[in-house]
């Protein structure tokens, strides 16, 4: 082996580094960009700048979890290099592409999270409002079922029959079955304004009716043929616990929250 070769007098500064930054955030940048350009095409929306924020929304959904980590890895490693850049000049050159680099990186970062927030709230109501029809669709299937009893036989079942009654009507998709699983008998309360008797060819006017304090309406016990007319059946809300704020509330064939039924049994009477 020879002697080492000299120190060259003149070393020339590497761009090597700064160039890597530039590329990665350009890269980030134009990637998004072109992102957003195709959501918009896709959505076949006119040029406004609301169409391309929601093409852009679009975009942020979807490379999410790759910008969070591209963006964790190039903006930690792109400070590194621009700091080494500036303490070493002679060495390194190339300041000013490597922060327009970490700019484009950190611009797409910050897009892509103030989009993706825009639309959380709303996503959050399109979710609650899934969530509401789940729980309201089982309160419209019970309210179905039991005016297709009426329907066909003049009168609603009583508490001990409720639900072997509703299971003798037609369920060709399983509906009611599914329902009647997990019915709360607690919450169902058979009334009646005008009574028949099974032995009489007329209605009667009931006499003797028992008011409980702790039911919604006002409750009838059977004497003798006495058939219920109409009937609440309280449902529990998002807790599964009957009597709360949250519960449902199935009247004669609405389907009410606890507000909307106060306020219906306000106008027919049956609260002061």
């Amino acid at each position: 082996m020879g002697p080492p070769l000299a120190k060259a007098e003149h070393e020339l500064p590497s761009f090597g580094r700064a160039a890597a930054v530039f590329v990665i955030g350009l890269a980030m940048f134009s990637a998004f960009t072109g992102l957003l350009i195709a959501a918009f095409l896709e959505n076949k929306s006119a040029l406004g700048f609301w169409n391309i924020v929601t093409a852009g929304e679009v975009a942020a959904w979807r490379v999410k979890w790759e910008v969070v980590f591209a963006s964790i890895v190039v903006l930690w490693s792109g400070a590194q290099i621009i700091r080494s850049i500036s303490q070493n000049p002679s060495r390194f050159i190339g300041l000013l592409p490597a922060r327009i680099g970490f700019a484009g990186t950190l611009m797409v970062a910050v897009l892509v999270a103030t989009l993706i927030g825009i639309t959380v709230p709303e996503r959050l109501r399109q979710r609650q409002v899934a969530h509401n029809a789940g729980h309201y669709s089982q309160a419209y299937t019970y309210s179905r079922a039991l005016l297709t009893y009426r329907e066909l036989h003049g009168f609603i079942p009583d508490k001990d029959d409720l639900v072997s009654e509703l299971k003798t009507l037609p369920d060709p998709d399983g509906s009611i079955a599914a329902a009647l699983q997990n019915l709360d008998m607690s919450g169902y309360q058979p009334g009646t304004v005008v009574a028949s008797a099974s032995n009489k060819g007329k209605p009667m006017p009931l006499r003797g009716e028992v008011i409980r304090k702790a039911s919604m309406s006002v409750p009838v016990v059977e004497h003798g043929g006495i058939s219920f007319t109409n009937y609440e059946l309280r449902l529990p809300g998002e807790d599964k616990i009957l009597n709360n704020d949250d519960d449902l509330i199935i009247s004669d064939g609405l389907v009410m929250t606890i507000p909307e039924y106060q306020s219906y049994a306000k106008s027919r009477g049956r609260l002061p």
